[in-house]
């Protein structure tokens, strides 16, 4: 998987472009995915992703930043051992980038605010 581009609203993967929000983990990439709270990051809301057991989690917190993640995801990540990345969503397509290839990851990407 590489990312081709960013722009607020809209992700080309693999040449293929996608206007919604993603969650993605080897081998899947869920183009329909949304959030229980809109811009809090829960552990539900990635549950699906970290059941495949990723080494990271790339999280997209939005062009501007605006998503948080919730302490208790954090702390889940640290209890499991999964590295945590989380940065604006055009900064977060560049470390998935880098990543790719380098073993499990995962990915949650806000593409908007």
């Amino acid at each position: 998987m590489h990312i081709d581009g960013y722009e607020f609203g809209s992700i080309v993967i693999d040449g293929r472009t996608y206007r919604s929000d993603l969650l993605i983990w080897p081998g899947h990439l869920k183009s329909d995915w949304w959030r229980s709270e809109g811009h809090l990051l829960q552990l539900p809301d990635v549950f699906e992703a970290l059941a495949a057991e990723p080494q990271v989690l790339v999280v997209g917190t939005g062009a501007y930043g605006n998503m948080a993640l919730d302490p208790e995801l954090v702390s889940y990540l640290q209890d499991k051992g999964i590295d945590l990345i989380a940065r604006p969503t055009r900064e977060a397509c560049h470390s998935i980038n880098e990543l790719a290839g380098k073993g499990r990851l995962a990915a949650a990407l806000h593409l908007t605010c």
